[in-house]
This record gives C-alpha cells, sequence and structure tokens, in this order.
C-alpha cells in the first residue's frame, strides 16, 4: 500500500486495543497514523496524536475539519459509565461525531472498523448461546455495540466507504489506564498477595472456575482489524476475533499461580472492588522496593475483574468466519498470559 493514499485514524489511541494497533500498523510501515485519545499523546515519527473530546463540538470539530487525508477511521474508543443504559448516548455520540466529521472533509474514506464485542450477543447478562455466531439474533436493547453498528448500516448507505464489526473477547494486554485489562488485573492481584504471604485464590464465583473461557490477543486483535478493513471482501460485516483455543481457570489459574512462583488455594470469592481499595499503600511499598513505574490507579481495574470473574457460564464465540475468509492467525493462551507478564516486567509494571 501506498503510505500517502493510507492515513489511519486511531479513535481510542492510548487504551489496551489502540495502542496494539498502532504499533502494528507502525510495523507494517505503509500507514501514515493519527491518533485520538482524551489525553493526547506523544508525537512519534511515525504518529501524531490529538488530545480531543468528542462529545464537545467545540473542541471536535475544530480538530476533525482539517483531517482531509483519512481512508481508514478505526474506531476502538470507549467511555463508561454505571449502567447499560446510560452507556449508549455517550459511546453513539462520539462515533456519530467522528464519522459524520470525517466524512464530510475526507473524500478518501474507505473504511470504518467498528470495535465491539460478545455484548452483542448478550454475553453480560448471563447465560447465551455458545458459540455465538455473528449470525445469532440480537437481544433487547439498549446495547450501544448494536446501536454503533445500526448507525454504520444507515450512515454507509449510497457511500463509497465501507465497514467492519470487530468483535473479540475478553483482550489480553499491556496498556496502562485501561478500564478492562485482565491480564494485568490477574499480575498485580498475584504481586499483592504474594506480597501480602497468601496464595494466588482464583477470587471470582465457584462456578466460574469450571466454565469454558477464551480471549483475543491484542496483537492478534490488530492484525485482524487491519485485515478486515483492507479486504474488500469484508466488507459490511462483522466477524468474531479470538485466540482460537478455549480454556478453563481450574487448569490455567494454578499455572499463572506458579509463573509468579506462588502457591495456590481453593477458590475464594471476593468483591475486588471492595477488598482491594485498601490496596495501594501495599501496592506503593513494592513500587518502591522494586523501582515500578506506574501507581495503583493506573494498574487496577477491579470492577472489571469482578464482572469477569463472575461468568460462571460458557463464554466462547465462534471465529471460523474470519479463517474461513482467509485470517488465519492463532494464538495459545496459555502462553499468551506468560508474554504479557515477561512485558509487564519489561516495562516495570510489576516486579
Amino acid at each position: 500500500m501506498d503510505p500517502i493514499q493510507n492515513t489511519a485514524l486511531i479513535v481510542g489511541a492510548n487504551g489496551v486495543i489502540g495502542t496494539n494497533l498502532i504499533d502494528y500498523l507502525t510495523e507494517l510501515g505503509t500507514w501514515n497514523i493519527i491518533g485520538l485519545s482524551r489525553r493526547g499523546g506523544t508525537n512519534t515519527a511515525n504518529v501524531r496524536y490529538i488530545a480531543v473530546d468528542l462529545l464537545n463540538i467545540n473542541d471536535y470539530k475544530s480538530k476533525l475539519e482539517v483531517l482531509t487525508t483519512v481512508t481508514h477511521i478505526f474506531y476502538v474508543a470507549y467511555q463508561d459509565r454505571k449502567s447499560w443504559s446510560e452507556l449508549v448516548e455517550p459511546n453513539l455520540n462520539m462515533l456519530m461525531n467522528v464519522v459524520s466529521t470525517i466524512e464530510s472533509v475526507s473524500e478518501n474514506l474507505q473504511h470504518v472498523s467498528l470495535m465491539q464485542g460478545y455484548k452483542v450477543y448478550g454475553a453480560h447478562l448471563g447465560p447465551f448461546k455458545t458459540p455465538a455466531k455473528e449470525t445469532d439474533a440480537g437481544h433487547m436493547p439498549p446495547e450501544f455495540n448494536t446501536a454503533q453498528q445500526q448507525y454504520l448500516e444507515k450512515q454507509q448507505q449510497g457511500k463509497n466507504w465501507t465497514w467492519s464489526a470487530i468483535r473479540p473477547s475478553v483482550v489480553g494486554g499491556t496498556a496502562t489506564g485501561n478500564p478492562m485489562n485482565l491480564a494485568m488485573l490477574i499480575a498485580v492481584f498475584a504481586t499483592i498477595s504474594k506480597k501480602l504471604g497468601i496464595p494466588l485464590r482464583f477470587p471470582g464465583k465457584a462456578g466460574a472456575y469450571n466454565t469454558l473461557m477464551e480471549m483475543t490477543d491484542s496483537t492478534l486483535l490488530a492484525k485482524a482489524i487491519v485485515w478486515a478493513a483492507t479486504n474488500s471482501q469484508c466488507a459490511n460485516q462483522a466477524f468474531n476475533i479470538n485466540n482460537g483455543d478455549l480454556f478453563r481457570w481450574n487448569e490455567l489459574w494454578p499455572k499463572i499461580a506458579s509463573y509468579f512462583h506462588m502457591e495456590t488455594a481453593p477458590p475464594l470469592q471476593l468483591p475486588l472492588q471492595t477488598m482491594m481499595a485498601d490496596k495501594e499503600a501495599v501496592w506503593e511499598l513494592i513500587r518502591e522496593e522494586y523501582g515500578l513505574q506506574y501507581r495503583f490507579n493506573e494498574v487496577s481495574s477491579w470492577g472489571f475483574g469482578d464482572f469477569v470473574f463472575s461468568w460462571d457460564y460458557d463464554f466462547f464465540a465462534d471465529g471460523t468466519k474470519a479463517r474461513r475468509m482467509g485470517f488465519h492467525e492463532f494464538v495459545d493462551t496459555e502462553q499468551m498470559f506468560y508474554k504479557l507478564f515477561d512485558e509487564m516486567r519489561v516495562k516495570k509494571i510489576i516486579p
């Protein structure tokens, strides 16, 4: 691809998905890259960062209207709220504001890639049909993932650009300051448990220890996002993207404990958001002892842990549609965890 003709706009550039997507596009060497986020970033030779509030019309209009060369929008942004119903308005409006502004100024817009998840299948509500397939029926709204896709479907009609919807499982990565980073949560939980001299107990529901799970490596996900955005056969479709294997915590958890040179004990459900709230002092002792780079609030996402570890039902989707259409990447989930933990040590996130 000609780097002059292809410009990627990464919306949500500092998250676990956005950072890995930028790394992958940079590695390809064939893309101009613009990263959007609320807190911006440090420009590099390959990436220009823009700090923007996508819900403030005076801010986003002035900063997006000058981006006339964008060919691909990669939308991986997310704003959290207290309830599922409250998620729809801000997350739908941010997407609408980006797409409507960019398509009005960029004549060469080719594709809009939307990041979704298994919430489209009702995975967050309770037991759902597994393996979930892209053709499965929807569920009662509100659901912001579905609302966003419906907007793109309507907005794209009669246009030259196309869209794709990417649906990963729980994503594994090493980005800090992210509200949905399970691998980092486990690493921090293990580090604090070890400091306190207690075994690494699975902190979720007893049933969740034994159910089938899957994950999506952030680098594999980046490759899949770009694959779907640059192949015409993928136009205007959704794709489940996962590592390609299944696991149960009852087998993987002891192996994670072994990685940290820890003993295990029977699972004991903990409300992590409550039980870990007072552990900042412990983390500061660890941080000082080992010269770690990040403070407690930058590496903890306990509410997300409570959410994931409450799934006492199978949680996986059928990823064969993407593979049938030519995306053949796969990752061993156990090895993914070890790789991520190793990276966290290199980055001085954990000891």
